[in-house]
């Protein structure tokens, strides 16, 4: 059982974050033209391009895409409610709210994890090849995020320490989840 639910999880994950960060790119106005771009829209096309019938993009957002990541760790959540079973004593009014808060949480949870992963690899990057092809990306995922801290927080002696910074906000974020 335990099993079953963490392979559930897993993959879930993995095209939550997949149709999460289709959403950010787009919003971020990241290109798609790299590697990291054409792998997220081909492994997203499935889901996204049916529900662009009925979602449409609008204010510059891929709601769409937004749409396919709360929709899956919706049925996850579900999915992991049921195998609770009988456990649960509750109406179903309840555990609809649960599963509803569950998969809303999860998809919130997992942007900050994309973001505290895109932060990590721009400063990787920028001390080990500033030139790889996904600095750019990193850059621009992550630049409306650092941007504030930087007007705040000047470099000392030539060192950026906003990423640092943005991590740590990102953790508080994480916690209150």
């Amino acid at each position: 059982m335990q099993a079953i639910a963490f392979l559930l999880d897993a993959v879930v994950s993995f095209f939550c974050s997949l149709f999460l960060l289709r959403f950010m790119m787009q919003a971020m106005r990241v290109s798609f033209a790299g590697q990291i771009g054409d792998f997220v829209v081909k492994l997203t096309n499935w889901a996204v391009k049916p529900l662009r019938r009925v979602i449409p993009g609008a204010g510059g957002f891929d709601w769409a895409s937004l749409i396919a990541a709360l929709a899956a760790q919706l049925l996850l959540s579900v999915l992991l409610i049921g195998l609770a079973g009988p456990s649960l004593n509750a109406d179903p009014g309840s555990i609809t709210l649960m599963a509803l808060w569950f998969a809303a949480r999860a998809v919130l949870r997992l942007a900050v994890y994309i973001l505290i992963g895109a932060l990590i690899l721009q400063a990787v990057l920028s001390w080990i090849n500033p030139y790889s092809p996904l600095a750019a990306p990193a850059y621009q995922l992550t630049r409306p995020l650092l941007d504030p801290i930087r007007r705040i927080l000047p470099t000392i002696s030539g060192i950026d320490l906003s990423p640092l910074v943005a991590i740590l906000l990102l953790q508080v974020v994480l916690m209150l989840l």
